[in-house]
């Protein structure tokens, strides 16, 4: 393909400091994350280690469950749907741990900087540089300050410097919400050490607490040589005076050692490791670390680009009046020419969306998201949470844990994709972790072999169900659906060894558990129940509220989706006669068919139970359209009519990850216009004094609201956006399947996996199919070529690119 300029700036820019946590701007190194705020008489940066928990490893055994669950069973079969339904909630277990912040960063400056002018201060997350930048002028001199967190080094780094020598003078100091002590060790560190509270919040702070996961951090200062100095204040703060420039090293280390090792044992000292991570780096100067970071980061972020223009029939608006200054602006025709320059901050650009829909600013919201992927989860790092590594609280809403009825599953769908895969080995770790005190739960819970997950787990892997109500912790399927990740990482990469040494052995226990838990029903089926379709109710045949029932289609769907692909993975390894295998075949055969509702909708239950709540947030009964396999345009086409109705019955309105779930399913469906109607419901500024329960939008800063802010949705609207322009089989590559025309008519993208093994490169115009380049660096199954009811047949050869034009004629072919 013909290179295209991108050159544009990708940057998340501000008008001033920030007034709230979602108007600051997140760094991170997939386990240090901190927000920086951008404060001119003070600073804050609020800091985050991604292994800082309650809690120790847990019991997640329950034996009375056995005993609850025939009951609820009983119930299900006579109908008492109601009474099971309370009867369940004497299945759940204990909570989850909570995850915790590290503390705060804090820059004090002098009488200076209260007089700064205003109108040259500015503040950019550049995404193409993972660099945080705060600059404004008092006078006649420029201050500057940068800011950025290296996974090489596993360091945060900060730079203040001033246009004139002498001018850098401020005080800095560590704090923390937790048990701390901070103290200033020499003429140049501060220390901070701590302790996380040894159970979930609130600890009843005595001497029979456990013993809680450790921490340490330690900020090293280092200033210029040819001016400055430093002294102590209170034993506990820096102070600089009259310096050409500070750089700041932060690093933190905890005594976590595993999920399945108890802090009281663990032998990581996380003074020592907190000493040594600056050791490291004690020789490498501010640009050599910064050097090494930007090599590090851009390796995955240029790996993929994206550029979307309108068509050119497209009008300009212009006579935009900002928000912020009342200065009339003609921002549209700004924003269509990609220009990330001048006093328009993000904000604004939000603001103006409903208006101008400039195509520019998804373009920049899309690369948000990978960068928060790459900088919240790295080989060797914990899973990405509900708010990856940026949380400001000791008691965040919903703990901050993974949930894996959706929001653990959305933060990982654009890792393929969009040509991440290493950012998703933190969740195949996590998943054997899962699966081993899932065995446990499984045995003694169900008396099942094999091994189970519910629905919220924390950093020990807790396997069992946590209290509250029925209808969203009595569901056994979360490890299920995470095992679906195993295989789809098999299908883009072809890795046989991966399919063999990790996905399989998961497979077997979690498919084991799956038909020791399917049950005969009455009519011939296999059956789940308990069931429960995620967080959502239903009317009964007596008119009683109920959640607890059988064979929910979502059970099944992820069944039919785990099943498939151990029988799949069995074919490929040589593996199909073994007798798990067969069992599974056997069941496969069993299972409750998807079935249309009267109204034609997906039926959600096993029965067409009355919906109390038509525009729930879930679209749990969609799965096996997306992110499964089940319902498909040319296997199922009634199939997908009927979801279709179950998509204009849930409507728009919902938390952000709902809404980019939305874009995905009608992206599936290849429809474009409705895909970009959730697009745009997504792009709403949200004021967070103002927040309204689970109805999406963006904050000032492009993290997603749910509310409060909540990182899924911006994972789930990359996935989405990846899904409008490539879709694929093993075998099948659909080229621009849910392309806006008229929003997105020109354009191009580069990079993004296809599976069967495949990279692709896209360009059209006018709404068309210009160009596509497709090739693989080892083997690939790809066998068609689809665009717009044309397909053809193709031979892709390894380390070789094909050049398609829109007519999908082979142009050329070049060596990769």
């Amino acid at each position: 393909m013909e290179r295209t300029d991108d050159s544009e700036p990708l940057k998340v820019t501000f008008n001033g400091p920030a007034k709230d946590f979602t108007d600051a701007a997140p760094i991170g190194n997939g386990r240090l994350g901190a927000m920086v705020w951008g404060g001119v008489p003070s600073e804050l940066l609020q800091l985050n280690e991604d292994t800082l928990w309650t809690g120790i490893p847990g019991n997640y055994t329950n034996p009375n469950v056995l005993v609850v669950m025939a009951e609820v069973r009983k119930l299900v079969d006579d109908g008492e749907y109601a009474d099971a339904s309370a009867a369940a909630v004497n299945m759940l277990g204990n909570p989850s741990e909570v995850y915790q912040l590290l503390g705060d960063l804090k820059l004090d400056f002098d009488y200076l900087h209260l007089t700064y002018d205003e109108e040259t201060y500015s503040r950019e997350l550049d995404l193409k540089t993972a660099t945080v930048r705060v600059g404004y002028s008092v006078g006649e001199i420029q201050f500057s300050r940068e800011y950025f967190s290296s996974y090489p080094d596993q360091v945060i780094v900060m730079k203040l410097s001033a246009s004139k020598s002498g001018y850098v003078s401020f005080t800095v100091s560590l704090d923390s919400q937790l048990r701390h002590h901070s103290y200033v060790n020499g003429s140049s560190q501060i220390i901070m050490e701590g302790a996380c509270p040894g159970k979930r919040i609130p600890p009843e702070v005595n001497d029979n607490d456990p013993k809680g996961i450790q921490f340490c951090s330690i900020l090293d200062l280092n200033i210029s040589d040819e001016s400055g100095m430093i002294s102590v204040l209170d034993g506990k703060k820096l102070k600089v005076e009259g310096s050409d420039w500070a750089i700041l090293h932060l690093v933190a280390a905890s005594s976590f050692n595993g999920p399945l090792v108890d802090p009281s044992y663990s032998k990581k000292d996380p003074n020592a490791d907190a000493v040594l991570a600056l050791e490291t780096i004690r020789n490498l100067s501010y640009p050599e670390l910064y050097a090494r970071h930007l090599s590090d980061y851009q390796t995955l972020f240029q790996r993929v680009s994206l550029k979307l223009k309108k068509s050119s029939s497209s009008t300009c608006v212009t006579g935009f009046t900002s928000p912020e200054t009342g200065e009339p602006s003609s921002v549209t025709c700004l924003y269509n020419k990609g220009s990330g320059s001048g006093r328009i901050s993000t904000a604004d650009r939000i603001r103006s969306f409903a208006i101008d829909e400039d195509p520019y600013l998804l373009e920049l919201l899309f690369h948000f998201g990978r960068y928060l992927l790459i900088s919240c989860s790295r080989p060797g790092t914990q899973v990405s949470n509900l708010q990856g590594i940026w949380n400001k609280d000791i008691a965040p809403v919903w703990d901050c844990a993974p949930h894996l009825n959706i929001n653990l599953q959305m933060n990982y769908w654009p890792c393929l994709p969009c040509n991440l895969v290493e950012c998703q080995e933190p969740l195949f770790d996590f998943l054997s972790s899962l699966s081993i005190n899932g065995i446990k739960t499984a045995e003694v819970n169900y008396e099942a072999r094999g091994w189970v997950v519910h629905h919220q787990t924390d950093i020990w892997a807790k396997s069992s169900t946590i209290p509250g109500k029925a209808k969203y912790a009595v569901w056994p399927m979360g490890g299920a659906w995470l095992c679906t990740h195993l295989w789809e990482h098999y299908t883009y990469t072809m890795d046989k060894d991966f399919l063999k040494n990790k996905v399989y052995p998961l497979f077997e226990g979690c498919a084991t558990f799956l038909l020791d838990w399917l049950i005969e029903g009455r009519d011939g089926y296999l059956e789940t129940n308990p069931s429960t379709s995620p967080e959502h109710n239903f009317i009964a045949p007596d008119g009683r509220t109920a959640c607890v029932s059988y064979s929910t289609i979502m059970d099944v769907m992820i069944i039919t989706e785990v099943f498939s692909a151990v029988v799949a993975a069995a074919e490929v390894l040589g593996y199909s006669e073994i007798d798990l295998v067969d069992k599974v075949r056997k069941a496969q055969t069993r299972l409750r068919p998807i079935t249309v509702a009267m109204d034609g909708s997906i039926m959600e239950w096993a029965l067409d139970f009355q919906d109390p709540e038509v525009q729930h947030r879930h679209l749990s009964h969609l799965f096996g359209l997306f992110p499964g396999h089940t319902m498909t345009l040319e296997g199922t086409p009634g199939l997908c009519t009927a979801a279709i109705k179950s998509l204009y019955k849930r409507g728009v309105d919902g938390p952000g990850w709902s809404t980019t779930w939305k874009v995905a399913l009608w992206a599936r469906l290849h429809d474009s216009e409705h895909a970009y109607q959730m697009v745009k419901h997504l792009i709403t500024l949200v004021d967070p004094d103002h927040e309204v329960s689970f109805r999406g939008g963006l904050y000032s800063n492009l993290f997603t609201a749910h509310p409060p802010f909540q990182i899924d949705a911006n994972f789930g609207f990359i996935a989405a956006v990846a899904e409008m322009l490539v879709q694929s089989t093993v075998k099948d590559l659909y080229l621009l399947p849910a392309l806006p025309r008229d929003k997105w008519g020109n354009g191009w993208v580069k990079g993004l996996k296809a599976r069967g093994g495949v990279t692709v490169n896209i360009s059209w115009s006018d709404g068309d199919l210009h160009e596509v380049d497709v090739w693989s660096e080892d083997q690939n199954t790809l066998q068609t070529l689809h665009y717009r009811g044309n397909s053809v047949k193709v031979d892709i050869a390894s380390r070789r690119i094909y050049t398609f034009n829109g007519q999908l004629r082979l142009l050329k072919t070049s060596s990769l």
